[in-house]
């Protein structure tokens, strides 16, 4: 039986990044695997490099990801813009009882809500409006440091720098990318010296201990 593979990940509102997504569909156009992101956008679906994978969702525009690995994808959707035709307005009716004024209207009085006549200013939402900004920002520079890392710890960098070209290197790839905490903690991230170090140490491993773990498998919903 060969072994089953997923790609997981997230999915977010374009605009408003720190929105995760409930129920976008997740499609594997290659393999026809259909799953759906739960509460918190997360989703896993069986795919394998070189399939396509669509996210889908209404009222946001339709994104395709053609897989090159099978790292963690995050996905940011856009909303769709429906665009409405021009029309032309060739004759107005204005109604005769526009101007008409109410008899019962009373004028209404300017409240000044200053400091000094002790008015009551409210300024409700902008704590959970900084919270979002900042889990925001938070996820943004975790999306630059997942390209970064994917820049920097790949197979063609591997292979130049330990020499090493055997099948089993994805197993070491999968086990020891580096994670975002790493490398937001050990700034500027030296990549060349984690590899030798770890790359020896997982050549030190027993053979079973070397392999990625497979991971469980999930039913998709239709």
């Amino acid at each position: 039986m060969a072994q089953e593979t997923y790609v997981t990940g997230n999915v977010f509102d374009n605009e408003q990044r720190g929105t995760a997504l409930q129920g976008v569909s997740v499609r594997n156009l290659t393999s026809k695997a259909v799953v759906l992101t739960d509460k918190d956008g997360r989703y896993a679906i069986q795919a394998k490099k070189g399939d396509l994978i669509s996210y889908a969702s209404m009222g946001y525009q339709t994104d395709t990801v053609y897989l090159v690995n099978l790292f963690p994808k995050n996905i940011y959707l856009r909303l769709a813009v429906n665009t409405l035709n021009t029309v032309d307005v060739t004759t107005v009716k204005i109604s005769p009882y526009l101007d008409t004024k109410d008899p019962d209207a009373v004028a209404a009085k300017r409240v000044d809500a200053s400091k000094e006549k002790g008015g009551l200013r409210l300024n409700l939402g902008y704590g959970k409006w900084r919270k979002q900004q900042a889990k925001e920002r938070e996820l943004e520079e975790a999306a630059d440091i997942n390209e970064e890392i994917s820049k920097n710890f790949n197979k063609t960098v591997i292979q130049k720098l330990v020499n090493y070209k055997e099948k089993d290197l994805d197993d070491y790839i999968g086990l020891y990318r580096p994670t975002v905490e790493q490398v937001k903690a050990d700034t500027p991230f030296d990549y060349t010296y984690y590899i030798a170090t770890t790359f020896n140490e997982w050549k030190k491993l027993p053979a079973d201990a070397r392999k990625l773990p497979a991971l469980p498998k999930l039913k998709g919903k239709p």
